[in-house]
């Protein structure tokens, strides 16, 4: 665990949007985090099919840490790669 210096102004979008998402500031701070790493990571997928990884990481028990390209499957476009 470790601190992260962040504006002020993105303190506040952070906690406006764990407010009306029922987040703490922390989790909605790593949410962001999370789909962001994936977004730029994978910029073929769009939110809605980074946020159904997520939900089958979780699911499965599973940590979603990243993604890797596999040429095999078709839906979604790339693999992930889970802890």
């Amino acid at each position: 665990m470790g601190l992260v210096k962040i504006s002020e102004h993105m303190h506040a979008n952070i906690r406006s949007a764990s407010a009306a998402l029922s987040r703490s500031i922390n989790a909605q701070a790593e949410h962001w985090l999370r789909v962001g790493m994936l977004a730029e990571l994978n910029p073929g997928l769009n939110y809605s099919d980074i946020c159904q990884l997520l939900i089958r990481a979780e699911t499965s028990g599973h940590a979603l840490h990243g993604l890797q390209p596999d040429e095999t499957l078709s839906e979604p476009r790339v693999k992930a790669v889970l802890q």
